[in-house]
């Protein structure tokens, strides 16, 4: 029996659905439901009164939705918020305004698969107890057209096409990856990207960000060049690959079982990376729960790859970059808002 279990609050405006949450939760002996609320007014209440560990957070609600819910909360009562959407928009949104992770709700056909959907939400709550929350930082303004001023500037010789940086992220990763990208200016080299995340989001994901950075960003397709000024977001469920031939680097984007709990994984785009570009590579692993991408980013390291990994106090879970750093695959641990700026440093200070 554990010393201490996760004290959670449940708010979904169906009383069917509470229901059907607090049943399932419950059946983790580490949770113990300690409230239900139906809508955000009194969500509100029951936060200020019962201090929960974690919220589960229904998005479309009546007369105040979640987002909006979480934008007043936030700088007031900062506390590990789990979203429940159907769409995938909403959860980008929720994360954007301070939540720590979603869980797509159950599509309807005939009945819920509300066994996965528990399971999945189970390991989601008990992951955003152990997050590191603060009050959110104000939101990025998604512009009209692509920015073009402002940000970091690059030298003229940091154009070979043998460079490639690579970028691995989960639990707080979607917001984590912007503040480390939406600065780089359009001639940065090539990035990929894997972000834990499933089908759908994964596009929308990068579209999100196609609209706020100077760089282009895209989810991947097989075959895509990676090239100058160019993104490439992992598709959800389908591994990511660095491959090279005459005309230089193009990904490889297939389904495939697993990898270290994950797919797409950050160990097999950080892998790839390390057999394809070895030294030419820069590597960062940021915020996330576990240690997928840790033994990719060593093996990187290990080739003479530059790698950086986000601290423990910028973290909303410091599990990957944390794994990384013990097996001694990181150069350099910095915090999140440094990272960028490093990236540039280092291109910068490198002969080609």
């Amino acid at each position: 029996m554990p010393l201490s279990k996760i004290r959670t609050l449940i708010v979904d405006d169906s009383i069917t659905f509470r229901r059907a949450l607090e049943m399932g939760l419950s059946q983790d002996l580490n949770i113990e439901i300690i409230g239900t609320a139906m809508d955000a007014m009194d969500a509100m209440e029951k936060i200020k009164l019962l201090k929960p560990d974690v919220v589960t957070l229904d998005v479309e609600m009546p007369k105040m939705n979640g987002i909006e819910f979480l934008k007043k909360l936030m700088p007031v009562h900062p506390v590990p918020v789990v979203v429940v959407s159907s769409l995938p928009i909403n959860a980008l949104d929720a994360l954007q305004a301070g939540a720590v992770d979603f869980v797509r709700k159950p599509v309807v056909k005939g009945a819920f698969d509300m066994n996965n959907f528990i399971s999945d939400l189970t390991v989601k709550v008990k992951i955003a107890s152990k997050a590191h929350i603060s009050k959110p930082r104000p939101p990025v303004a998604v512009p009209p057209v692509r920015p073009m001023g402002g940000g970091f500037t690059l030298n003229n010789n940091t154009t070979s096409r043998n460079t490639i940086i690579a970028i691995g992220a989960s639990t707080g990763g979607t917001e984590a990856i912007l503040e480390v990208v939406q600065n780089l200016p359009a001639t940065t080299p090539g990035i990929i990207i894997v972000q834990h995340m499933p089908p759908v989001f994964t596009n929308m994901y990068a579209q999100r960000l196609d609209r706020i950075c100077k760089m282009r960003v895209k989810e991947a397709e097989n075959g895509d060049r990676v090239e100058q000024g160019k993104i490439i977001i992992a598709a959800g469920e389908y591994h990511l690959r660095l491959l090279k031939d005459m005309n230089g680097y193009f990904i490889r984007s297939e389904p495939g079982p697993k990898v270290s709990g994950h797919c797409p994984s950050v160990d097999v785009m950080f892998d790839s990376v390390a057999t394809t570009a070895g030294k030419n590579a820069v590597g960062v692993i940021l915020t996330g729960m576990g240690a997928d991408g840790a033994k990719g980013i060593t093996k990187l390291h290990s080739t003479g790859a530059y790698t950086i990994g986000q601290d423990k106090d910028s973290c909303i879970v410091y599990g990957m970059p944390m794994e990384a750093f013990k097996l001694g695959g990181i150069t350099k641990q910095m915090p999140l808002n440094q990272i960028g700026g490093e990236i540039i440093r280092f291109l910068n200070s490198k002969i080609f």
